[in-house]
């Protein structure tokens, strides 16, 4: 989680795809809570981790609110994107899932938290059209990475 924290707040924060969006990976954190954890716990941790965001990204209940969210939606996501036959607490990833079933869950994951993170953020229909094109590039760059972490992950 801290190195999430670090890579987010040192080096992504500081990036932005075409002038649009900012890759938003401390979502990550909630992705790979295992199916089984303690809701409560689930809710905990997103708050904290968005919580810690909002300090060092200055966006006061931005990132807090919408991991709070993520965090409520997870394990509902991750029943409905999880084989049949997996066990109660398998842990989200390529190799436990399947390569479908997982990029499947954190695209619907990231689209939850990005929604409600450039919805916060925004908090206007005034300038919709550039808010949905930020929201779109972030999430995309947000899926890519978290896919291309959850590679690493799997190498180690």
């Amino acid at each position: 989680m801290l190195l999430l924290l670090a890579f987010q707040v040192l080096i992504l924060n500081h990036v932005q795809i075409s002038g649009y969006g900012t890759p938003l990976v401390f979502a990550c954190m909630i992705l790979y809570m295992p199916m089984g954890s303690v809701r409560t716990g689930i809710l905990l941790w997103g708050f904290c981790t968005g919580m810690l965001v909002d300090i060092f990204s200055n966006t006061p209940g931005v990132a807090s609110g919408s991991m709070t969210f993520a965090a409520l939606i997870q394990q509902p996501l991750l029943r409905l994107t999880v084989p049949r036959d997996a066990p109660e607490n398998i842990e989200p990833s390529m190799q436990n899932m399947g390569t479908g079933n997982f990029v499947r869950y954190a695209m619907l994951l990231m689209l939850f938290h990005h929604l409600v993170y450039y919805g916060l953020e925004s908090f206007s229909l005034y300038h919709m059209t550039d808010a949905v094109l930020l929201m779109l590039t972030s999430w995309v760059s947000s899926v890519l990475l978290a896919l291309l972490l959850e590679a690493f992950r799997r190498k180690n």
